[in-house]
């Protein structure tokens, strides 16, 4: 199970590793209005690198949620620890394919994590129904 916490704390980085790339990608970054100096950016890299940011945000809830529930619901730790590897695995590639503009494949890696939240809910779900 430990496994799976590990990839609890590696999601909840993953938006400040984008950001990071963001906020080095542009020129003359202005701390004291990061969102201001975000949205006057011009270079897209830096924008897909934002956009990435935000999007690890909104998928860390739900996975963190989804690792819990499937612990508590008593499925077997194997099985949540590769579904959590694989999340973070799907999660890296969407961010990397996101800075390097390949849409279809970006969308590929963000429905391969989805699918990965739904999988640990779901078996929760069944789990504690039975």
């Amino acid at each position: 199970m430990a496994t799976a916490y590990w990839c609890i704390v590696i999601a909840a980085v993953l938006p400040y590793l984008w950001v990071f790339v963001a906020k080095s990608g542009g020129p003359r970054y202005d701390n004291r209005d990061p969102r201001g100096w975000i949205s006057k950016q011009e270079n897209p890299r830096v924008k897909r690198a934002d956009a990435a940011h935000l999007n690890s945000f909104e998928a860390f809830a739900p996975f963190a949620a989804g690792v819990l529930m499937a612990q508590f619901s008593g499925l077997d730790p194997q099985r949540i620890n590769v579904i959590a590897v694989v999340f973070v695995v799907a999660r890296l590639l969407h961010g990397v394919l996101y800075l390097t503009n390949k849409p279809p494949l970006r969308s590929l890696a963000w429905l391969v994590g989805y699918v990965c939240i739904l999988a640990l809910m779901v078996q929760s779900a069944i789990a504690i129904a039975d």
